[in-house]
């Protein structure tokens, strides 16, 4: 019920909600990277409250394990609750998609302005965790987007029997495990590998 090739078989069965999870977070690249007027501040704030994050992370008495606890907590909390709160047709998954892409595109776009070394922040700063942590996310919302869709479905259209439900409600707990795992190794690379590549 739970191994890697049930999650596997159940992300294919959402192949649809997946690609269509993949075009927004893409949509959301494109849209920090020309970020402007109150989409811009509005990444400055998100960029400006991780930096005050942070620093005060840093300043602990273990900042490795602090940055792993925040990181692995706020990270897989968020991770979970998008595929449940993906019962509101989907809309919170689209925008956590959209906020999280268009800050990776405001970030590479600033550094790109500032002539600072974009090769050095993706890979010391983004590839190693990012590799695994952003596919787990888009995994997530996927999950997210498609718990919308057949919400919707059995609203609108009536087409989805309540025998379906059981079994994709044992999809969205299979799912949640495997995100939360694959947030734990990401999480470790991000407070060790990323840590001593950009300290």
């Amino acid at each position: 019920m739970f191994s890697i090739f049930t999650f596997g078989r159940d992300i294919y069965t959402i192949r649809k909600a997946l690609m269509l999870s993949c075009l927004l977070f893409i949509v959301g690249v494109a849209a920090g990277w020309i970020g402007t007027g109150s989409l811009e501040r509005l990444l400055m704030q998100q960029l400006r409250g991780l930096g005050s994050i942070s620093e005060k992370l840093r300043d602990s008495s273990n900042p490795q394990l602090s940055f792993f606890v925040f990181i692995f907590l706020n990270n897989s909390i968020k991770g979970v609750l998008i595929i449940f709160l993906g019962a509101l047709f989907g809309i919170l998954p689209a925008i956590f998609l959209l906020i999280n892409g268009a800050v990776i595109g405001y970030l590479v776009h600033t550094f790109v302005l500032q002539g600072r070394d974009v090769f050095e922040l993706i890979v010391k700063g983004l590839l190693p965790h990012g590799i695994i942590e952003i596919p787990a996310i888009i995994i997530a919302c996927a999950f997210g987007l498609q718990f919308g869709a057949n919400v919707a479905a059995s609203m609108v259209r009536r087409t989805r029997s309540g025998g379906e439900w059981p079994s994709f409600m044992r999809q969205t707990l299979t799912a949640s495990i495997w995100i939360v795992i694959l947030l734990l190794i990401a999480a470790v690379i991000e407070s060790t590998v990323t840590f001593a590549l950009l300290s």
